[in-house]
């Protein structure tokens, strides 16, 4: 990490963080303003194949009025060959662009593929600072300075309803992440209700349902974690001679839950085929 900013390595792009508030921004929000930033910078650098090292986002300036800070982000590059002043303008670029589309997914009620609990805490944080506040909005954008002249190479704008919104979908998807849990049983009994003798794609949800008393009376659908579960329960349905319906599996299973309601078996492997006794 960067102790103390050098004045010679002021970056060719500046990004600047505009808050238009009509109230009293609290600290922690404010705060969290700029470290949200902070974070997604450094993951943009880390996803970029032309820059290695730890960014570092300085404040240079605070102005009066709307709270305006010109924020430094600099490449720490553990490289011999620092990355041209064009490379850098593309990256701040393209984070800004980035930062656009991650929130206006998220005030549309779209969480943007592979969001993690960790984009969720971030993104929460970026908007906090506007959402209480109803006349206030955010503007994010990246500018040069060619010939003395500050030109605006790209630049985003949302306001606190587009804040709320965002706040709102995320706490959506908080719910659902609590709401969907599996947990691991071992060398449990399963029966089939109903068989497929078609090829299910992997982790996808297959034709079949089985009952396994020993977790739920009801029977569910099924799907296979592996290849090789799908192949040997595959076989006792196409090729045995004996009915499949009066055969049990001694399985692995991770159960699919939601809202404490089991929904899906997750076959992880199979141990043996048994014959059921008659009854």
């Amino acid at each position: 990490m960067l102790k103390q900013f050098d004045p010679s390595r002021v970056p060719p792009a500046v990004i600047t963080l505009t808050i238009n508030n009509s109230k009293p921004v609290e600290l922690n929000a404010f705060v969290r303003a700029f470290t949200s930033i902070a974070k997604e910078y450094q993951d943009a650098v880390d996803a970029s194949d032309d820059f290695q090292g730890e960014a570092e986002i300085f404040v240079k300036e605070v102005r009066s009025g709307s709270i305006v800070a010109d924020l430094l982000p600099v490449v720490a590059s553990t490289l011999p060959i620092i990355a041209s002043s064009a490379e850098q303008i593309w990256l701040a670029v393209e984070f800004v662009e980035k930062w656009k589309d991650r929130i206006t997914k998220l005030a549309s009620g779209i969480v943007p593929e592979a969001f993690s609990r960790s984009d969720l805490k971030t993104f929460a944080g970026a908007v906090e600072a506007i959402a209480r506040d109803p006349e206030a909005s955010s503007t994010l954008e990246v500018a040069t300075f060619e010939d003395g002249k500050r030109q605006v190479k790209a630049a985003f704008k949302f306001h606190s309803s587009d804040a709320r919104q965002v706040e709102k979908t995320i706490e959506g998807e908080y719910r659902r992440l609590e709401s969907e849990r599996d947990d691991t049983h071992y060398r449990v009994l399963m029966v089939f209700t109903r068989s497929d003798v078609g090829d299910a794609p992997k982790d996808k949800r297959s034709g079949e349902r089985v009952i396994i008393q020993q977790i739920s009376d009801r029977d569910l659908p099924i799907m296979y974690a592996s290849d090789l579960a799908e192949q040997r329960v595959k076989h006792e349905i196409r090729e045995a001679d004996d009915n499949i319906f009066k055969k049990g599996f001694s399985v692995d299973v991770s159960v699919l839950y939601r809202n404490s309601r089991p929904m899906v078996y997750r076959i992880l492997n199979v141990h043996e085929v048994l014959d059921l006794p008659d009854e």
